[in-house]
């Protein structure tokens, strides 16, 4: 269970998908899976489900297939035969939930009131859905609940699109989000597949927000170093602040005071998610050099380099503050 859900917070988006036909299946699951997301959710409200799911799991097994808006354990039955690997349901049926527990199925039950989560709590459940998130008050809403079940995750779904996407996903309680823009009804009915691995690029870069957050510049001395630095001083105007072992042109230039990673230095991507670039860049066949990890109190990935240079500089990523 705890694996499927660290996988869920790796990919941070779940796409929920209503398939009319099973033909559609494959397609829009190997979209989603081209587009970076590497997971979906096949909804019961169709009678296609089961097939859907079966199809999707025979022929893509490296996409994590759940099923969702489960109402009943026959559902659970069905999906589970068809290859799902974990169980949603829009509200907290305990029948569904005890069904669950008792198979060592992952379950991800809705819970929206501290009623909801005391009820999930009471199963050894530590992950929600939060549906419909934007009815019932959003983030803020969410935070309110987490500050007396502190432990628990939230997938909410419901509501969430671009505009609020990444509103969700900084707050830490919130293992991903569910969302459902990039797979409309019309999308899949039209087969336009290629809509779908545009519109899912689009979402995961959004997530994961890639940008320069500094160069850094390999000196050989500290005295070299400061040379350096006085030049983006008095030329740029930019406020220079020292550390032990570099000096910072304002943010953007990291200048070393030995030679570090890199033959000229490193380049640092800055990102919403550390942990989240990760998963997304290993799916594309990143290699990252495991030893450079740094991680914060919490226990929370905040920079790692790879292990490919590019014009000899090494380039790691960073979280963005």
């Amino acid at each position: 269970m705890k694996d499927v859900l660290k996988r869920i917070g790796a990919a941070g988006i779940v796409p929920v998908v209503k398939i009319d036909n099973p033909k559609d299946a494959v397609p829009v699951a190997q979209a989603l899976l081209d587009g970076g997301l590497p997971v979906v959710e096949i909804t019961f409200r169709t009678v296609h489900a089961k097939e859907s799911i079966n199809r999707i799991t025979r022929e893509l097994p490296d996409v994590l297939t759940g099923a969702g808006t489960v109402l009943n354990t026959e559902q659970v039955d069905a999906a589970v035969e068809a290859g799902a690997k974990f169980i949603v349901s829009p509200g907290f049926n305990q029948d569904v939930v005890k069904y669950c527990i008792d198979r060592d199925i992952t379950i991800i039950p809705g819970c929206v009131t501290p009623s909801d989560i005391e009820r999930a709590m009471a199963f050894g459940i530590d992950t929600v859905k939060f549906f419909p998130a934007e009815a019932y008050g959003g983030v803020k809403t969410i935070k309110a609940l987490s500050a007396p079940y502190p432990n628990i995750k939230f997938i909410p779904t419901g509501g969430i699109d671009p505009s609020n996407l990444n509103t969700y996903l900084s707050f830490d309680k919130v293992l991903a989000c569910g969302g459902s823009w990039m797979v409309k009804d019309e999308i899949i009915r039209s087969g336009d597949f290629e809509r779908i691995k545009v519109l899912t690029k689009q979402a995961v870069n959004l997530m994961l927000g890639f940008d320069i957050s500094h160069v850094g510049m390999n000196m050989q001395s500290a005295e070299e170093a400061r040379d350096a630095a006085g030049l983006f001083e008095q030329a740029f105007g930019l406020e220079i602040q020292e550390h032990d072992n570099c000096l910072f042109a304002s943010s953007y230039v990291e200048i070393m005071k030995i030679p570090f990673r890199g033959r000229y230095g490193h380049i640092a991507i800055g990102t919403n998610s550390v942990e989240r670039a990760v998963s997304y860049l290993r799916y594309k066949g990143t290699e990252f050099d495991e030893e450079t990890a740094e991680y914060d109190e919490k226990g929370k990935l905040q920079s790692i380099y790879l292990k490919k240079h590019a014009g000899g500089f090494a380039i790691h990523l960073l979280q963005k503050k």
